[in-house]
């Protein structure tokens, strides 16, 4: 049984008088500890591919399984309990500062306000962002913004991690960074599942899959695959 499952998953966006095929019969199957990468172009269906798979929308035919349990059955609000959906979206209303923002879902889960605040500290020093934790978001650049979405799901503790193109507007020196924090997250044996719309953000992945016209396509199933390095080889010099 794999961790999260996606079967036979089909979804149609309404836009214009015709609408598309966003997801066509896609197949996916993801195991702890894996970071799958899904690159697409613009308008490729693959934030909708990750909400989907998030439980934040259901599929118009097919099934999304997590634990081996339908999110769309009488206990997939429990389950989505288990993935978390990064979103650099920062309402005002979850905090004035970031720390705020952090501990807001654990203070939803039932957490004392210092419980909380230990809880949201620690997310952020593991995603590399505690020096930010009294910043206002609107003083975060896209790395940190990027990094603070990451810590405000780590602190949920999920077994997934959900994020839509983690690079996106980030600093180019800031890009690497990001990869290898996903990467160490599976390492640590949490699933990650993430898009890019460039071929640099499949960096350091376990199975990097492309989506076209509504098909997923690559290793859909979890196999010993190569994986895609941050940098290529470095070679040494010849002598002088």
């Amino acid at each position: 049984m794999s961790l999260l499952e996606l079967e036979r998953v089909s979804k149609r966006r309404e836009s214009g008088a015709a609408g598309r095929v966003a997801l066509r019969e896609v197949c996916l199957e993801l195991e702890p500890g894996e970071l799958v990468v899904v690159w697409g172009r613009r308008r490729s269906g693959r934030s909708t591919l990750l909400r989907v798979a998030a439980g934040l929308e259901a599929p118009d035919t097919g099934v999304v399984r997590f634990t081996g349990h339908d999110l769309a059955g009488r206990a997939g609000q429990a389950l989505r309990g288990g993935i978390g959906h990064c979103s650099t979206v920062f309402r005002p209303d979850d905090g004035r500062c970031v720390v705020d923002q952090v501990m807001l879902g654990l203070i939803a889960r039932g957490l004392s306000p210092s419980a909380g605040m230990e809880g949201a500290l620690g997310a952020l020093e593991r995603a590399g962002v505690a020096e930010c934790a009294q910043l206002r978001p609107g003083e975060l650049d896209g790395g940190e913004a990027a990094r603070v979405a990451i810590a405000r799901s780590l602190a949920l503790r999920p077994s997934l991690l959900v994020i839509d193109e983690p690079t996106l507007g980030v600093d180019l020196l800031a890009r690497d960074g990001i990869l290898l924090l996903l990467r160490s997250i599976a390492d640590e044996g949490m699933a990650v599942l993430a898009s890019t719309g460039e071929t640099t953000g499949l960096a350091g992945a376990d199975r990097a899959l492309s989506l076209g016209d509504g098909q997923l396509r690559g290793t859909l199933s979890p196999r010993l695959a190569p994986v895609v390095p941050l940098r290529g080889p470095v070679r040494p010099r010849a002598s002088a």
